[in-house]
């Protein structure tokens, strides 16, 4: 069997691209996935818009890279 996606909640690879790609979606599904892997800090400042730009680019291309959230997460 094939070891799954940590990314956006176990959902395949290609969802969690896709996901990704919008901006409200990697918003709010950073937001979570930071909270739950104990990111306090980091949730907060994407929760609140200060790093909105830099999270997104970063949660974009380690999407891409490494199939997973790895930049602050």
């Amino acid at each position: 069997m094939a070891k799954r996606s940590k990314a956006y909640f176990g959902l395949g690879w290609i969802l969690s691209i896709i996901l990704a790609i919008f901006p409200v979606t990697n918003w709010l599904f950073g937001f979570i996935t930071r909270f739950q892997r104990g990111h306090y800090i980091a949730g907060i400042l994407q929760l609140i818009g200060i790093g909105e730009i830099i999270f997104y680019f970063a949660d974009l291309i380690s999407m891409i890279v490494y199939k997973d959230i790895k930049f602050f997460a």
